[in-house]
């Protein structure tokens, strides 16, 4: 049937086994509040050296409780505060709430604020695929580049082409979300609002590219803007662990509306799909030994401002375009954008030794990944193979207290090399 009668005697509605927590995850499991949280120490060659802190605040109530078994946690809050010595500036707040008030509904909040002059542009359409290239010393007359690293790209805008790709974004949004859980729990809908408003400015340099492409009417969203959306979604999820799934499926189709009537600046509208697989690999030999892959697709029509290319929303996590530390990790956050956005993560998730820590338990996990996508001005295009970037890289993951996963990746392409710390699993 999908369900204990032990279980359905407890909980107020039934739940399905699926998402019921590995017998190794409920044992580690905490009981009732705790406070998880990290430094935040990053170092790239957009942002320079970051500080900051990333934590959690979890309450999980007691083993007692009927739904301890099926959710991560019974409330949390989230905090991050970040700063960079290239004055990238974040702070984020969230809350969620799976089953509250012991109902089939789920609640989530956010509010953001977050300063960062360091994002990169080249472009909306497909051209952005591209190999970077360049004159020596900014001199015509010499050999074009091509094919080149984005490092020695990047160093070769000097003068008046210095900060070319460059421009800052200031951001402060709102949101929430109302979910309510269907089939036992593995089918959700999703209706929620989120009104932001947002100034994307050229200050180090007004003959970079995306002053240009605002001037000669290429783009819209150059300046400040207004944007608010219209968010809902249908939800698929068998995962028995949202935070480091051991097994399960994740499909997820959303849709964000932003519509002038309803104090937006634009009419327009995007949608994304993708579908992850979680699958434990020879569980009789392995603790935890996990193939996880995930295959993605956006796609944005109408009057669309063209930072809003690089934002595909999910309830699940967040994509800023195809590049970066969540799609492509080989190439810089952003590097690729058009209406059309598709991309491809498969994952191995080896954990090979857990300890106990002053009370605390951690997992080890190596992680290699191999990451491909590409992006399409139309629908129709999709066809076109010589659009698909990829990239390959290794991971380590540390797992903390069940709930909280450290991610270390290395990841490398044709045009560059990254190194990646942050929160959570890309997928």
């Amino acid at each position: 049937m999908g369900y204990s009668q032990q279980d359905t005697t407890k909980l107020p509605f039934a739940i399905a086994d699926e998402k019921k927590l590995s017998a190794e995850d409920l044992k580690n499991k905490k009981e009732g509040f705790y406070v998880a949280g990290v430094p935040d120490i990053s170092v790239d060659p957009l942002n320079g050296l970051g500080v900051g802190v990333e934590g959690s605040l979890f309450f999980n109530g007691k083993k007692s409780d009927p739904f301890f078994a099926y959710v991560p946690y019974k409330a949390r809050l989230n905090v991050v505060l970040f700063y960079t010595t290239k004055q990238q500036r974040e702070l984020i707040l969230n809350f969620d709430v799976p089953y509250i008030f012991q109902t089939k509904w789920r609640f989530r909040a956010e509010a953001a604020f977050e300063v960062n002059p360091n994002l990169l542009f080249f472009g909306n359409t497909e051209k952005t695929l591209q190999p970077l290239s360049y004159y020596p010393n900014n001199d015509t007359s010499k050999t074009l580049v091509n094919n080149a690293s984005y490092n020695d790209y990047n160093n070769s805008l000097t003068g008046s082409k210095k900060y070319f790709n460059t421009y800052q974004e200031q951001e402060i949004v709102a949101n929430f979300s109302f979910e309510h859980s269907f089939l036992r729990g593995k089918l959700r809908t999703l209706l929620g609002y989120e009104f932001a408003t947002v100034s994307n400015t050229t200050p180090l340099n007004d003959s970079s590219l995306l002053h240009q492409s605002a001037l000669s009417g290429k783009i819209l969203g150059y300046g400040n803007n207004l944007i608010s959306f219209i968010h809902s979604a249908l939800i698929f999820d068998t995962r028995d662990l949202e935070a480091d799934p051991s097994k399960g499926i994740f499909a997820e189709i959303t849709n964000e509306l932003s519509l002038t009537a309803l104090g937006s600046q634009y009419n327009f509208n995007k949608t994304f799909a993708h579908f992850n697989i979680y699958q434990r690999i020879l569980p009789s030999a392995f603790k935890k030994f996990v193939f996880a892959g995930r295959i993605a697709i956006g796609y944005a029509q109408g009057d669309v401002p063209f930072y809003e290319y690089r934002h595909q929303w999910s309830s699940d996590t967040h994509v800023e375009g195809l590049g970066g530390s969540n799609t492509i990790r080989g190439y810089k956050q952003a590097r690729f954008l058009a209406r059309v956005m598709q991309f491809t993560n498969l994952e191995l998730r080896y954990r090979f030794a857990q300890c106990k820590l002053s009370k605390q338990h951690l997992a080890f996990s190596a992680v290699p990944f191999f990451d491909v996508g590409g992006v399409w001005d139309n629908l129709t295009n999709l066809n076109h193979l010589e659009n698909i970037r990829y990239s390959e890289g290794l991971g380590l993951r540390i797992a903390w207290n069940v709930n909280t996963v450290l991610r270390f990746d290395y990841s490398v392409s044709r045009e560059d090399a990254q190194f990646f710390f942050q929160l959570g699993h890309v997928f």
